[in-house]
């Protein structure tokens, strides 16, 4: 079976000569957003090496080369794929780059020295796919520390290590009001949520909180690794030592948690907020943390080692509350304007997850008044704009906007295929839906039939009224030269049509009312 469909495969590929060579392969997996060195790649790239890119290879080769990994490839080669245009795609993700680039607003952080070092001017976004494809563009190379993007790793790891009961004995669910690092508890004297530093502080002391210092750490940095598809992440030490020397204000919120019986018992909160620094030094590129990010995109699960990494019920409650609570206190503005899970740091990074699809990483230090990235919103809320990915856009329609899990042919036939259905069953309600989305009244199936041939065939008069009244063709013609049999009645108007409705429904009103009467007189009103 394998071979058969490797072969396909082959068929699917072939040029002109009816071969194909390296140099295919490689268009293709650039055209598909699939990198050369994908481990899941790892035993077709390795065999290509001894090819020429456009050296014929042979068919019994293919088949050996690409057994081991024929159902990725079969994905890859058919482009089904979480973007199938992913070149288009890309485009746009530029087009939005270039527009947010110019923007110099904000400042870099300067409460920590080592991030007041940092150059203002680098500006990266990277892409990475639930299918492991990836785009880049800016300064995707350069490394820098995670800060408070951690929050939403530790939280996860905690939930995995606890049960959500024990995590949230110690931590709200709700968003603060205030700003990130404010000395103030909820009403039950815990942090308001794992998304803010008391939160996070907290979350630190919830794993492994018996083991040594170190090997919490190691498992810390080892998940990470996993997140990361098995590439580990750097820990800057002059960041750490940085945060500690100017921890005035994370110290006074652990003794405060402390004072108030917020921690569990036994905890050496000297070892707490240690490894709380240590998370937020943690240092990656926006390329690796795109990876890191399309884990919670795909439910927990890494698309590059096909490891379970947290559960699904753990990503869940995670997103639920980066989409709440994670971009400090203008997370209520970025859930109405962009509405999609997103957690930012002081370094000026931004993760933003869009759930079954992608994980994005942008990286830009300036930052506005509430600790954000000023490119990083601006880049959020422009690719709302160009493209269909609010939470909510599954329910109000803007056909402005693009799909990009869909070819656009697609999305286009789909509602056409919708369109003649609801005219076939006489919904016109879904009828006037559609339309509203800007379809071709006259678009036609397969055979060549549009909705009014469908909406007249089955005798559906109050929807082929409608059909004429928005311009469907009485002439249009399918694939046997039939047109639609509009009836008499359905040459009236839209509006007489609902008129005459209307007048026949008061009209058996009124004589079920006179045949009532007759047997109960109706009594009068005093």
């Amino acid at each position: 079976m394998v071979q058969e469909e490797t072969h396909h495969m082959y068929k699917t590929l072939c040029n002109a000569n009816g071969s194909i060579t390296k140099r295919i392969l490689n268009d293709l997996l650039a055209k598909r957003g699939i990198e050369k060195d994908d481990v899941r790649l790892e035993p077709l790239m390795s065999l290509l090496q001894d090819y020429g890119n456009d050296e014929d290879i042979a068919l019994e080769h293919f088949i050996e080369m690409a057994a081991p990994c024929h159902l990725i490839m079969e994905r890859i080669i058919r482009g089904k794929l979480a973007i199938p245009d992913f070149a288009s795609f890309s485009q746009k993700i530029t087009e939005i780059f270039n527009r947010v680039a110019p923007n110099e607003g904000g400042e870099v952080a300067k409460y920590i020295p080592e991030l007041g070092r940092v150059n203002p001017d680098q500006f990266a976004i990277s892409v990475c796919t639930i299918d492991g494809q990836r785009f880049n563009i800016g300064d995707h190379q350069e490394k820098f520390c995670v800060q408070s993007t951690c929050k939403p790793i530790n939280y996860c790891i905690a939930l995995e290590l606890n049960s959500l009961e024990k995590v949230h004995e110690h931590i709200g669910r709700e968003p603060s009001g205030h700003s990130f690092n404010e000395i103030t508890l909820n009403r039950d004297s815990l942090p308001h949520n794992p998304m803010i530093n008391a939160g996070a502080i907290m979350c630190a002391s919830l794993i492994k909180p018996d083991e040594p210092l170190s090997d919490r750490f190691n498992h810390l940095m080892g998940t990470w690794e996993s997140l990361c598809a098995g590439k580990k992440p750097q820990f800057n030490n002059a960041i750490y030592l940085s945060e500690k020397s100017n921890c005035d204000r994370n110290m006074a919120l652990t003794y405060f948690m402390r004072e108030v019986g917020a921690f569990p018992e036994n905890i050496n909160i000297d070892q707490v907020i240690d490894f709380y620094f240590q998370a937020c030094s943690i240092e990656v590129n926006s390329y690796e943390f795109s990876t890191i990010v399309a884990n919670l995109a795909n439910a927990g699960i890494c698309t590059f080692t096909n490891e379970k990494i947290f559960s699904n019920e753990s990503v869940k409650h995670c997103l639920s509350l980066m989409s709440s609570c994670g971009m400090y206190d203008f997370s209520g503005e970025f859930a109405f304007k962009v509405g999609l899970p997103a957690k930012s740091g002081v370094s000026g990074v931004v993760i933003l997850v869009i759930p079954n699809l992608m994980g994005i990483a942008i990286w830009s230090p300036r930052l506005d008044v509430m600790g954000n990235s000023v490119r990083g919103v601006a880049f959020c809320e422009e690719l709302v704009r160009e493209f269909n990915f609010h939470i909510y856009d599954n329910i109000v329609h803007n056909s402005e906007k693009i799909d990009p899990r869909l070819q656009k042919s697609q999305f286009d036939v789909s509602l056409v295929t919708m369109l003649i259905a609801a005219s076939s069953s006489g919904d016109i309600d879904e009828v006037r839906r559609i339309l509203s989305y800007g379809v071709d009244v006259n678009a036609k199936d397969y055979d060549g039939r549009t909705a009014l041939h469908l909406a007249s065939e089955e005798g559906h008069e109050d929807v082929v009224a409608f059909l004429l009244s928005m311009g469907a063709d009485k002439t249009a013609k399918d694939r046997w030269g039939n047109m639609p049999d509009v009836v008499s009645n359905s040459s009236k108007s839209y509006d007489e049509n609902v008129s005459s409705a209307k007048n026949d429904v008061e009209s058996k009103l009124s004589n079920i009312i006179d045949e009532a009467s007759s047997v109960v007189p109706l009594k009068q009103p005093a």
